[in-house]
């Protein structure tokens, strides 16, 4: 086995912070959705956690909530944030509109087609497509940080996408049951160029509201998280 076959890289992908929003509105991919105060404790919070790790590069979708949660940890390591549009947000049908539980788009009849094909899913950008840029993002910043470790920030449904594909679970779910919890770290430990394993953390845990927390239900009025 040669050096470079050998040579272990971390790659963190984190999801942002809270988001200032509201009125519960699917944001997903608009512009103009910044991270809360409580948002920004948390990706404070986690730069602490990181802080004695050998992180060598940072990396960020370019939507605001992103990039503003990797500042700090940019910060901490004396690096800049890069931008990767390959860590956006899924595409939605829906975004711009608010989807709580009872109320919002579902209630519209003509909304309902949209709900027909969980397994693609018909409401936005297909599962394989988003495996397809998460693993090429990944990629990207094991390269950038080779030997070393590297964060990456990004948005909920991505990540917990290419973690079911790595870890060998059918796409289609239960949303209810991501285990990507606001501000958390899905760790990817590569042996050269391979994953060889899958690690989760949740450094802010203590600062999620409870009803953000992975398994919690859905609570009418509550959500904040929507398109996160």
């Amino acid at each position: 086995m040669t050096q470079s076959e050998s040579e272990i890289t971390v790659v963190h992908v984190m999801r942002h912070g809270e988001v200032e929003n509201p009125k519960g509105v699917l944001y997903g991919r608009l512009p103009g959705y910044h991270l809360s105060e409580l948002g920004r404790r948390m990706a404070d919070r986690v730069a602490e956690h990181l802080a004695d790790r050998d992180i060598t590069h940072v990396v960020a979708s370019p939507l605001e909530r992103a990039q503003e949660t990797a500042t700090p940890i940019a910060k901490a390591h004396g690096l800049d944030v890069a931008s990767d549009r390959r860590l956006i947000e899924a595409a939605n049908v829906f975004e711009g509109k608010t989807f709580g539980v009872g109320d919002g788009a579902l209630r519209k009849p003509a909304n309902w087609r949209h709900l027909t094909n969980p397994f693609r899913p018909s409401w936005g950008e297909p599962y394989i497509d988003q495996v397809v840029r998460m693993m090429a993002a990944l990629g990207a910043a094991r390269d950038a940080a080779r030997g070393h470790e590297a964060v990456c920030v990004s948005h909920q449904l991505p990540i917990w996408i290419v973690r079911s594909f790595v870890e060998r679970r059918r796409l289609w779910h239960d949303p209810r049951r991501r285990q990507c919890t606001l501000a958390s770290l899905t760790s990817f430990t590569y042996r050269g160029d391979q994953i060889v394993s899958v690690g989760y953390s949740e450094p802010a845990r203590d600062l999620v509201p409870a009803h953000l927390l992975a398994g919690a239900k859905p609570v009418k009025g509550a959500s904040k998280g929507f398109g996160a």
